[in-house]
């Protein structure tokens, strides 16, 4: 089926997904990009995926793919191994990557050097299982990503749940930290790893000062209410349904979902259902 790319702007700015062996246009009129082939002066698509035009650059972001990490992403990841001095962290990427000693907050203030005390102590800070949100740092030379958690905004996850959806869906935003009026915050980790937790008040967050390691470290979930509870739920479930329905997830989508759920009176397992999920991708999609 051919999409019909014409030079109309509105037209270049939809995103429109496709399948392997799918006409996309006209060879004489574009070129192939990446996830493209040319065949009989058509440009065909090679994998399952979202179109994208850039002038005359026909190419299409496959639907599914590993993350391909930069320097300065934030990412959510989950603690898979405690090393000396480092701990291995899986965040979708194409091999596990390093969060060094070094690279963290400890007690005494985040200037202080590392001694060998904090070295025989790492599971106090982080212990297999555990989830994190960071910032891409540097790269090793075997392409593994070193992390680095030297912001009070970074560190251990708490009082929530994990969403992993495919990292295509993530656009880059100016802030990948955002909260919702119904009490939930959200991390959108560029890797598709998102975080959706009970709000957080700024005030707890800043201040080197104020750094309380046994808190920022702490295994315990704060007592959540039954109200943030459904309202993490309902948010983490219409996480899933734009991920099912391959729609590119920003903190302004998930909040008019949000709203629209609400005035629809949706409850949470309703928003699985497949009529459901689909009114509503349609209804934001529509004003987006």
């Amino acid at each position: 089926m051919d999409l019909d790319l014409d030079d109309d702007e509105e037209s270049a700015s939809r995103s429109k997904s496709t399948c392997p062996g799918e006409t996309l246009t006209s060879s004489h009129a574009f070129m192939r990009g990446h996830g493209t082939y040319v065949d009989n002066d058509e440009v065909v698509a090679s994998v399952a995926g979202t179109v994208e035009r850039v002038n005359k650059l026909i190419s299409v972001r496959a639907a599914r793919t590993r993350y391909n990490p930069e320097v300065g992403d934030l990412v959510v990841g989950r603690i898979t191994e405690v090393q000396p001095r480092r701990w291995k962290v899986d965040a979708g990427s194409r091999q596990d990557a390093v969060l060094m000693l070094s690279s963290v907050n400890l007690p005494g203030g985040v200037q202080r050097r590392k001694l060998e005390s904090d070295e025989l102590q790492m599971r106090t800070f982080f212990e297999e299982g555990d989830l994190l949100v960071a910032e891409v740092q540097a790269f090793f030379a075997d392409g593994a990503m070193s992390l680095h958690t030297r912001s009070l905004r970074y560190g251990k996850l708490r009082n929530g749940q994990l969403v992993v959806v495919p990292p295509a869906l993530i656009r880059r935003l100016k802030s990948h930290f955002t909260s919702l009026p119904c009490g939930v915050d959200l991390i959108l980790g560029l890797n598709g790893y998102i975080w959706v937790s009970k709000h957080v008040k700024e005030s707890e967050q800043e201040g080197e000062e104020g750094f309380d390691a046994e808190a920022v470290y702490s295994n315990c979930n704060d007592d959540i209410d039954d109200a943030t509870r459904t309202a993490i739920a309902r948010v983490s479930n219409i996480i899933r349904v734009f991920a099912a329905h391959f729609h590119p997830l920003t903190d302004a989508v998930l909040l008019e979902a949000y709203e629209w759920a609400v005035e629809q009176e949706c409850s949470v397992k309703d928003l699985l259902q497949e009529d459901v999920g689909a009114a509503m991708v349609a209804a934001v999609s529509a004003h987006s």
